[in-house]
């Protein structure tokens, strides 16, 4: 599976912009959904998704195919391998079946999930600012 910033060749994330893509429900999206921008999934998605922000399937929302994305607030229906670089949020309606790599996970009560998890650690550097001195 490719990762978010394979596609991007960056780790930006547009998280913070005003604009949204939106799939309404009723609408069936056959084929890889790649965006800069944050996107609501209210139809379905047979396909991979990719977005270097926020992506929110909502309650009639059903995406079949692997997502990656910075954020994911999972309502409805996601069957395939969920990569997360930051926070995944499954609410009380979610089902998913897949494995699942986040480093942030909250899980409302009724919320079904069928799969693995790995809980990845965030990515930081540590700076060392004393100067140690060492005695034979």
């Amino acid at each position: 599976m490719l990762k978010r910033k394979e596609f991007f060749g960056t780790t930006s994330s547009n998280e913070g912009s005003a604009e949204f893509n939106k799939i309404l429900s009723g609408t069936e999206l056959n084929g890889d959904l790649v965006s800069d921008s944050n996107i609501i999934i209210e139809g379905d998605v047979i396909g991979n998704v990719s977005c270097s922000g926020k992506v929110l399937v909502g309650a009639s929302g059903k995406i079949k195919g692997n997502l990656v994305c910075v954020n994911a607030e999972i309502e409805g229906t996601l069957h395939g391998e969920l990569t997360i670089e930051n926070l995944l949020v499954m609410r009380s309606t979610a089902r998913i079946k897949g494995d699942i790599q986040a480093t942030k996970l909250t899980i409302e009560e009724g919320a079904y999930f069928e799969g693995s998890c790995v809980m990845k650690s965030p990515m930081t550097t540590t700076t060392f600012t004393t100067d140690v001195e060492l005695e034979d």
